[in-house]
């Protein structure tokens, strides 16, 4: 059984966008929220110190941005490879 290139291209495509997602979830949850909270902590904002608002707050936020931004990248991607819903 051989595989069609474009669905190996799709589910690198696919890949590739999880990974970039996870990365930056990462970076903004752990890397500001707790390895670089002390370096945030004399910027303040809406009352508290930057790296408490990423721990608290702003992962959260950014989780959800990159919710949405996964769903219309993925839309993007079944257009251009065929596998749309209609």
């Amino acid at each position: 059984m051989s595989e069609n290139p474009s669905n190996n291209e799709y589910w690198a495509s696919n890949i590739r966008l999880v990974t970039y997602c996870l990365v930056l979830w990462a970076v903004v949850s752990f890397g500001f929220g707790i390895l670089l909270r002390p370096l945030l902590s004399g910027i303040m904002i809406g009352g508290t110190d930057l790296g408490f608002w990423f721990a608290q707050q702003g992962s959260i936020i950014v989780f959800m941005v990159i919710i949405f931004f996964y769903a219309w990248r993925m839309n993007a991607l079944d257009k251009k490879f065929g596998v749309d819903e209609e």
